[in-house]
């Protein structure tokens, strides 16, 4: 819950009451009813959609597919735009920050399911990602508590060629559109591996960081011995990567 104000959060626009605070209906409104909200709402609603798209009428249809295609382009596009909005706009929500990403690994993963399903795709290779995807998301729970471990540019680029791998796979593609798509796919599970390995060894760092800070936090309360050399430091580190 942000706490801001109706008119810049999207909200309903409720009047403020006296003294010049928003009730507080009206401010979980505002907080929640977001263009940021709506955005991610919108992506979990399309997977259902995508899938009934993509699997219709046996799942070889070069029309159904192409509309399936659309709605997974309309998903990424969407996913681009809602976090930029609620960080520009001060819109960050307790639910944006659940339901965000369980609305990019549902997408995600609902049409490298479907595309294994239909033997477009070999399934390890959607195994490789959805561990790669889910483990991540569990890691990234694991060290919250200590900091947040900041989205890479190796992810980014994981996260595009992901998307366009697997949009060209989507696709009804023949000749060497279909040979260019096996390459993308091929690059978007390498970064898939390598942006993988890469969280872990942060998440692993993070997590001795903050630590090695409460223990010296909690001797310093308990009047002990003051912290040892180097664990400011290693506090400062920390604090500077959430």
């Amino acid at each position: 819950m942000t706490g801001v104000p109706a008119s810049a959060a999207g909200g309903s626009g409720a009047k403020p009451v006296r003294g010049g605070k928003l009730g507080t209906a009206a401010v979980n409104q505002a907080s929640l009813w977001n263009i940021a909200n709506l955005l991610t709402m919108l992506r979990l609603v399309l997977v259902p959609g995508f899938v009934l798209l993509l699997l219709h009428n046996g799942g070889y249809d070069p029309v159904w597919r192409s509309f399936a295609w659309a709605a997974f382009a309309v998903a990424m596009i969407t996913d681009l735009f809602d976090g930029h909005l609620a960080r520009t706009y001060n819109l960050v929500t307790d639910f944006g920050k659940i339901a965000d990403p369980i609305a990019d690994k549902a997408i995600m993963g609902a049409a490298l399911i479907c595309l294994s399903y239909l033997g477009d795709l070999p399934w390890w290779v959607t195994g490789v990602i959805l561990f790669r995807e889910i483990g991540i998301t569990l890691m990234r729970f694991w060290v919250i508590r200590h900091a947040v471990i900041p989205a890479s540019r190796g992810g980014k680029m994981k996260t595009l060629a992901q998307g366009t791998a697997v949009g060209m796979y989507v696709l009804a593609l023949t000749g060497p559109l279909a040979t260019l798509r096996f390459w993308v796919m091929a690059v978007a599970v390498v970064l898939t591996v390598v942006t993988g390995l890469d969280y872990v060894r942060q998440a692993v760092v993070l997590r001795r960081k903050g630590l090695a800070a409460e223990r010296a936090a909690a001797a310093a309360a308990a009047g002990g011995p003051g912290p040892v050399p180097g664990a400011t430091g290693r506090r400062d580190s920390a604090e500077a990567e959430r």
